[in-house]
């Protein structure tokens, strides 16, 4: 929220660049910043100053002016920024619904077994290892339980249509 009230405004994509480097060095002066940004691309250092300007009248920042060189760190924790980006998007594009979203970007770019084990244990609670695939996809048929097997996700019970499709794909 800011000042007034209001819920923080979206970041653009070269605001959510500096709050970034904010949530991963801490509070940083402008030089800071755009040394930081600097190791990626090209930034100018009034770039870099007046964006940092704008997001503090948005409230996305907040500057401490107590010595000569301001310094600058984000307003809100970098999970509650995302969770409020990823909100909108879940409204915007998927119009409400997170099992869309989160199947659209298991589509878009492939998960690595770990962060395909932590949205498991998010989802279940518990993350079970398999030896042998297939024998864990029949035994799971049966109960309904998520199972992950060779970089997918199988949502087994309800959806065995997709569960049979993904298994034929990576056979």
């Amino acid at each position: 929220m800011t000042a007034r009230g209001k819920t923080s405004p979206r970041p653009t994509d070269g605001e959510l660049e500096i709050l970034r480097v904010l949530w991963e060095k801490g509070p940083s002066t402008v030089r800071e910043v755009h040394e930081a940004l600097e190791e990626d691309r090209r930034t100018g250092y009034t770039t870099v100053l007046k964006l940092l300007q704008i997001m503090t009248e948005k409230g996305l920042v907040r500057r401490d002016e107590r010595e000569r060189a301001h310094v600058y760190e984000a307003r809100s924790p970098r999970e509650e920024t995302e969770r409020v980006l990823v909100g909108d998007l879940l409204e915007r594009a998927f119009a409400g619904s997170a099992s869309a979203l989160v199947l659209r970007a298991l589509s878009s770019k492939r998960a690595t077994a770990a962060e395909l084990a932590q949205i498991v244990r998010r989802v279940t609670g518990r993350v079970q290892a398999i030896d042998d695939p297939i024998d864990a996809v029949r035994q799971a048929c049966a109960s309904g339980r998520t199972v992950v097997v060779t970089g997918s996700i199988f949502l087994i019970g309800p959806v065995r249509a997709w569960l049979a499709r993904d298994i034929l794909r990576s056979s």
